[in-house]
């Protein structure tokens, strides 16, 4: 029986996906509920499990756009799972006589005698070449000297391209010194180049970020904050908060929190355009952007209003694993009302981060740099985040943006009393 394996509707509003990576051969035997497939989506790659076991036979190639709904492999149930006989016929391999092993190691030395004699035979004509043909041959006309021919490997120039001013033309040393390797040259270096199709994946993802440049009056903002007292309260609380709730206290839950009070301040920046219509949100679904196998994705915390640092750290933590593991599902990326993004993790000092559409502003951090600054009259050296702010001005001044960024770096800066009601304990549930 032939099982006629569909492409499943990863959710909603998407009508096609395509097949990314086929992660079993034509003809391979599967087993029920392994992954087949990757396929990818606009929004997201997912895995195709076997949805039996049995020889599979594959019925589109890599890079093909299918429709949701259509066949893309077949399963024949009936199959049995090969492997008995492979072992048999090995067995059976393995089960020579005594005596034919040892006859064999008898021709095996014979051969060996005979082919030594042709070998010594074979090296008889050599000792005849003298010293002075072998010099003869090393200086011929135009030869690099040996100095001249590393320092002409080096720059990657071809002994042929050099004139040499040494007698009979020799390329000396000082050849190789001034030696330039001729424009558009590429010399010896390799010069190879890969063209392969972008994943749909990719492709939507160039989309949405050109069209977000394109359909939206972005600006960005900047300011700087002072972790001095976020450190402080990490390596005070770091250890007995990852104790208790088995997750650590990172920076992502003091900017989430730091961003939900900024944004009951300014409504404005938790707001989308719709047409000719503003539409604004009284809950907060915060879209943190994640690095995976293929590609940034954006999984949303959903009501983070609601969570306390647990709760954010927790759903950071199960996110960032679903999305690196290629797990993550559509309906877990899709929505948000404002996103963070943290560049810094790859060590980047400042940047103008993009707006996730439809959504109207993004927040980038960065890397956490100890730089001199000015305290009450006198220098001191602190750890300094630079942050920004892009957002769509459309729907956005310049005062409710610049206030926005105010409002996070005075939370992060301050955070016991303005994140935490100046309740480290209970606010850390400890």
């Amino acid at each position: 029986m032939a099982l006629e394996m569909k492409v499943p509707s990863p959710g909603e509003s998407i009508t096609e996906v395509e097949i990314a990576q086929w992660l079993v051969e034509d003809g391979d035997y599967v087993e029920k509920d392994q992954a087949v497939a990757e396929v990818d989506s606009d929004k997201a790659t997912l895995e195709l499990p076997a949805e039996a076991s049995g020889i599979i036979t594959l019925k589109a190639e890599e890079g093909d756009v299918v429709e949701v709904g259509e066949v893309v492999c077949l399963i024949d149930t009936d199959a049995a799972k090969p492997g008995s006989d492979d072992k048999e016929d090995s067995e059976s391999k393995d089960d020579k006589s005594a005596e034919t092993e040892e006859k064999e190691r008898q021709e095996s030395t014979e051969d060996k005698k005979d082919s030594d004699k042709a070998a010594a035979k074979t090296e008889e004509p050599s000792k005849s070449s003298t010293p002075s043909q072998k010099q003869d041959d090393t200086y011929a006309t135009g030869t690099p000297s040996p100095a001249a021919k590393k320092i002409l490997d080096e720059k990657g120039i071809d002994s042929k391209d050099v004139k040499g001013s040494g007698r009979d033309g020799r390329v000396t040393k000082e050849d190789a010194v001034e030696a330039k390797a001729s424009m558009g040259s590429p010399g010896k270096g390799t010069r190879g180049e890969e063209r392969k199709k972008m994943s749909m994946f990719r492709r939507k993802l160039a989309e949405r970020l050109v069209s977000a440049k394109n359909d939206t009056a972005m600006l960005t903002t900047f300011n700087e904050v002072d972790m001095s007292p976020i450190f402080a309260l990490r390596k005070k609380y770091k250890e007995e908060f990852k104790e208790k709730h088995g997750v650590s206290l990172g920076f992502m839950s003091f900017f989430t929190l730091a961003v939900i009070r900024a944004l009951d301040e300014y409504p404005a920046v938790n707001s989308m355009i719709d047409g000719d219509y503003q539409v604004s949100y009284d809950y907060k679904d915060i879209s943190i952007a994640v690095s995976g196998p293929k590609g940034l994705t954006v999984p949303v915390i959903r009501n983070a209003e609601n969570l306390s640092f647990r709760g954010v750290e927790s759903e950071v933590k199960r996110l960032a694993i679903k999305a690196r593991d290629g797990k993550i599902t559509v309906d877990e990326m899709t929505g948000g009302t404002f996103t963070i993004t943290n560049g810094g993790v790859f060590g980047s000092m400042l940047s103008t981060p993009i707006i996730n559409p439809p959504q109207s502003a993004i927040l980038g951090m960065h890397n956490i740099v100890e730089r001199p600054v000015a305290i009450d009259g006198h220098v001191e050296i602190r750890p300094i985040m630079y942050v920004a702010l892009s957002y769509d001005h459309r729907i956005i001044d310049g005062k409710e943006s610049v206030g926005f960024l105010v409002a996070v770096k005075e939370a992060l800066e301050n955070p016991e009393e303005l994140l935490m009601d100046g309740d480290i304990k209970r606010s850390l549930e400890l």
